[in-house]
């Protein structure tokens, strides 16, 4: 490391996080990653002193930490716009102190780059290494696609893991950067009952050798992750990694190599788990953390054969239509990477879309599989996208059916004390005659 300080001044951190003061003018957009990409102590920083600041905002997917910014106390001077919301943003956007833009995660950098000023990146990273190259760790997500682009500030900690992909900067291509040494927020497995496990099963049926996988968040996706363990040369590309995926590699299920691109990686664009997890991604060069815009886009994932989406919803319509961020009338999550990886397993030879979800809601009052989505809730994933729906009653294939026959498809695999509501309804809306 001496040998780095000396070619490079930027390489020798500053003492004090609220340094990144320097480098942020009035009106500033500060661009933050998503989950553990976030870099704690600079936010804090910033928060800290936000009343010095003057129309600066900060633009993030999926916030960990809540601070009091977050919730709008600075007015105009400090102030977060989410792109995805988080438990700690969630209350914080209900409340009117975010704001929350709509939008698929593979469009997230094309709408940073069009609508604001890319004035500062805020980072995440792993320590340099012997030739002055950080890396963004747990992420690539939407920053990687700014690294040459726009000024980055790091907070470099020394429990992030090396990974490798298109998510490394060199020292050179950094304004600043503070040490830390702090554990990872871990996302811990969520249990799995016996309609997980149905869900599951049913899914996991369906998947064969060979086949590229992206599962999403929840304990059903981990679930038929688990369920895979027997099969062979499976290959993932995903935006998320989780423990599922690993331990999927353990059991040697997951080799790559019938990949059309990037043969042998495991693909994704940001990783959580448990800390078992982090360790197993450092320097493990048979993972690659590559940008979202990459990842996410269904023209990329539509040349893989036999690719497989897995994503939950909130609620689905008789036409097909999915509702997977809004509860009740009020927003709890945001488009993410659904409808991406729902278009791009529709555009592969022989592609599979699942979307996944109980057949009501956890005390049984609420069906999820309704005549209408909740008045005023958004589509996250079209009708005309989706392929199959999947609740513990069986699976829905929707593909190519008419309006009728996908009613009554769904009533199918609706809970069974609701069905005749549905078939009544159906009649009403005129899907069934």
């Amino acid at each position: 490391m001496a040998g780095l300080n000396q070619r490079h001044p930027a390489a020798r951190p500053f003492d004090d996080p609220a340094r990144v003061l320097e480098f942020i003018p009035p009106g500033a957009d500060l661009i933050v990653p998503l989950a553990n990409g976030e870099p704690k102590l600079l936010l804090d920083a910033i928060d800290a002193s936000a009343n010095e600041l003057k129309n600066v905002r900060v633009h993030q997917m999926h916030a960990l930490y809540d601070r009091p910014y977050l919730h709008g106390v600075y007015g105009d001077r400090l102030r977060h716009i989410a792109y995805f919301l988080s438990a700690v943003s969630r209350k914080a956007y209900q409340e009117g102190g975010c704001d929350l833009v709509p939008a698929n995660f593979s469009e997230v950098p094309m709408l940073l780059r069009r609508t604001t000023k890319c004035s500062l990146v805020l980072a995440a990273a792993s320590p340099p290494d012997a030739h002055g190259y950080f890396s963004l760790g747990t992420n690539a997500d939407y920053v990687a696609r700014f690294i040459g682009n726009a000024p980055f500030f790091l907070e470099v900690n020394e429990q992030m893991p090396r990974t490798f992909g298109e998510n490394s900067l060199h020292v050179s291509q950094i304004v600043g950067w503070v040490q830390a040494d702090y554990a990872l927020i871990e996302m811990r497995e969520p249990p799995v009952d016996d309609k997980d496990e149905r869900i599951a099963t049913l899914v996991a049926e369906r998947i064969p050798d060979g086949a590229t996988i992206q599962a999403g968040i929840g304990a059903i996706p981990d679930r038929i992750l688990g369920l895979l363990h027997d099969h062979r040369d499976l290959a993932v590309h995903t935006e998320l990694i989780s423990d599922g995926v690993m331990r999927l590699m353990e059991a040697g299920a997951l080799t790559g190599t019938r990949k059309v691109t990037r043969p042998g990686k495991i693909v994704a664009t940001f990783a959580m788990g448990t800390k078992r997890l982090y360790d197993f991604l450092d320097d493990n060069s048979a993972v690659e953390f590559l940008p979202v815009d990459w990842v996410n886009d269904p023209r990329i994932i539509g040349r893989e054969h036999t690719f497989v989406s897995i994503n939950a919803t909130i609620e689905v319509d008789l036409m097909g239509q999915c509702n997977s961020e809004m509860i009740a009338g009020r927003y709890y999550s945001g488009s993410g990477g659904q409808t991406d990886f729902a278009r791009g397993a529709m555009y592969s030879e022989h592609g599979q879309g699942f979307v996944v979800t109980h057949s009501t809601t956890r005390d049984e009052s609420t069906s999820r599989i309704v005549a209408q989505l909740c008045p005023g809730a958004p589509v996250t994933t079209m009708k005309n996208t989706v392929d199959h729906v999947v609740t513990e009653y069986g699976i829905a294939e929707l593909r190519g059916l008419s309006i009728a026959a996908r009613a009554r498809a769904l009533i199918a695999i609706a809970h069974p004390k609701f069905r005749d509501e549905l078939e009544r309804d159906a009649h009403r809306l005129g899907y069934l005659r």
